[in-house]
């Protein structure tokens, strides 16, 4: 059995086992194309296998059946409660909604940011509220400056309309406002004990000597802060000191940062720590709902001990599970390493899971979009594949976009025999076969054509919608014109381009480069277009260079 007729087979297997042993081949042709949405162009193929596979799986008993399932490792699954999808209500008030999206300044954003700004961005379109960008850049170590452009024009291309922007950078002096009246109402003190002796006495639920320093003793040392080196002491935000988890026992607030910021240059050297600046800031910038991962749980609870000690309301805080996807590169650390070392190309290298990468496949953002809502914010972790991502996307665009012929790695061929009528025949194709007033292609057909060097084997093979050929060695002639010959002799159709072909290359998302021709009439597309090339996959045309078309591939 080949991979089609195997899934095929799976698929009757189970339909049988659920039918007392009889499977129905229309039941099963549904279940393949419910299931295996990159299979739905091939439904014509698949039908006629169905037929014979399921005869096949009929004819077994059901012991056999049973076998074979556990052979396979299959089984009939439970019908199981549909999981909830999509965004939940938030809880709370509704009325005057503001919410935000924080990243790090690190690198441009990837499909795991999506996780956080698309909702943060729906449920402020749903209730009609604000949505605010900050931009959290307390860390010099963590900032690549260009990342402040670029995490613009990323969510600029998610079509998330941002309401007002912040960086957190231009409000060192209101956090210095709110640690001294921390410190003012015996909130937070200044810490001077080495962190290795502070860790032992949290750790044992024992307060550090410095805890019982005055008001006046604690702002003392507060105008000092910014004289002192690093290490020297740290602004603490006082807690129960008999928390259970002892990371939120008096977590640190403020700390001396040597490194040089970017925007700031040496203006500061006492810089808020994540926690603080955090909570100051969706204070004072009126958040009602924060929506973030549940690995901020912690840090809520740690917030929330400032909101106390401020009197200030606590909005609603909101946590998701995590997201998990393999086989692609979100670490933006690990990808600019990589950048850096020559690995990868750029931000948009197909190998990477950023959004602009992404983009350069011809994924559109709308595909994004419906992957985030349908997730939903459950504190459940949720796994996607980019089997998933592309059967969203061809949903999207397989209506939208033109078909051409590529051939890869091209053979040229010499038709033997061909007759006079078949010479300098013009094949009308549509754009799309769906939509005739696209208009058509036209392909010209002649004694010279171009094959995928895969194809040129030896046997019967057709040329899509021209005639049957028979290969024998280094010798190509005409077997016939009829396409019922070719059925009942059960050639292989392959893709083929005219003579006046035009150079084209298609970049795999593994990198990789495909040389190749694709027909004449693709000359007419714009960077940015997409393409079905057929039999090869979707494509988005990246560059034209020396009149050559440069793709990336998107999927099948």
């Amino acid at each position: 059995m080949d991979e089609l007729e195997e899934i095929v087979f799976k698929h009757a297997l189970l339909n049988a086992a659920k039918h007392k042993g009889s499977a129905n081949p229309g039941a099963v042709m549904g279940s393949i194309m419910s299931s295996e949405p990159e299979l739905r162009p091939r439904a014509k193929e698949i039908g006629p296998i169905s037929g014979k596979i399921v005869a096949q799986v009929n004819a077994l008993s059901p012991e056999e059946q049973a076998s074979k399932m556990e052979e396979l490792g299959i089984a009939v699954e439970e019908k199981k409660q549909k999981k909830e999808e999509g965004l939940s209500e938030l809880p709370g008030s509704h009325e005057n909604v503001v919410m935000r999206f924080a990243p790090n300044p690190s690198g441009p954003l990837h499909i795991g940011h999506a996780r956080a700004a698309i909702p943060n961005s729906e449920y402020v379109k749903k209730y009609g509220g604000k949505f605010i960008l900050r931009i959290e850049d307390t860390d010099p170590k963590r900032i690549y400056e260009p990342a402040y452009d670029l995490i613009q024009e990323d969510l600029k291309w998610l079509g998330i309309d941002v309401d007002e922007v912040y960086y957190q950078s231009d409000r060192f002096e209101t956090y210095y406002e709110i640690a001294e009246e921390l410190i003012r109402r015996e909130a937070a003190y200044m810490c001077t004990c080495d962190g290795g002796d502070f860790k032992k006495l949290k750790d044992n639920c024992q307060a550090c000597p410095c805890r019982d320093n005055s008001v006046e003793e604690n702002m003392e040392l507060w105008k000092k802060f910014p004289e002192m080196e690093a290490g020297e002491a740290v602004l603490r935000v006082k807690t129960d000191i008999n928390h259970k988890n002892p990371a939120i026992r008096d977590w640190v607030a403020m700390r001396i940062v040597e490194e040089e910021h970017p925007r700031l240059k040496n203006k500061y050297r006492v810089y808020p720590m994540m926690n603080f600046s955090v909570s100051v800031d969706d204070h004072l910038l009126g958040m009602t709902h924060v929506l973030r991962g549940k690995d901020h749980l912690a840090n809520s609870e740690k917030q929330k001990y400032l909101y106390n000690h401020m009197d200030w309301n606590i909005p609603e805080f909101i946590h998701y599970g995590r997201l998990k996807m393999e086989d692609i590169a979100l670490s933006t650390s690990k990808a600019m390493a990589g950048i850096e070392e020559g690995t990868y190309t750029g931000w948009d290298d197909p190998r990477l899971g950023t959004l602009r990468a992404i983009a350069r496949r011809g994924i559109q953002a709308e595909t994004i979009t419906q992957l985030m809502v349908e997730i939903g914010v459950k504190m459940s972790d949720s796994a996607i594949s980019w089997k998933k991502i592309y059967g969203l996307n061809r949903n999207i665009i397989e209506e939208k976009v033109n078909r051409y012929f590529f051939v890869a790695d091209p053979v040229k061929i010499d038709i033997a025999e061909l007759p006079d009528e078949e010479l300098n025949a013009e094949i009308i194709r549509p754009l799309h076969p769906d939509f005739e007033d696209r208009g058509n292609r036209t392909l010209l057909f002649d004694r010279q054509v171009y094959i995928p060097k895969a194809d040129f084997t030896d046997g019967i093979s057709r040329l899509m919608d021209a005639v049957n050929i028979e290969i024998k060695g280094d010798d190509v002639k005409f077997n016939s014109k009829s396409f019922e010959d070719a059925r009942e002799l059960k050639a292989r159709i392959i893709q083929w381009v005219p003579s006046d072909a035009i150079k084209a290359k298609v970049v795999m998302d593994d990198a990789s480069v495909v040389e190749g021709l694709c027909e004449k009439d693709a000359q007419d597309l714009k960077i940015g277009d997409i393409v079905q090339f057929e039999r090869f996959g979707f494509a988005r045309l990246d560059e034209i260079k020396d009149d050559e078309l440069i793709f990336y591939y998107a999927h099948k």
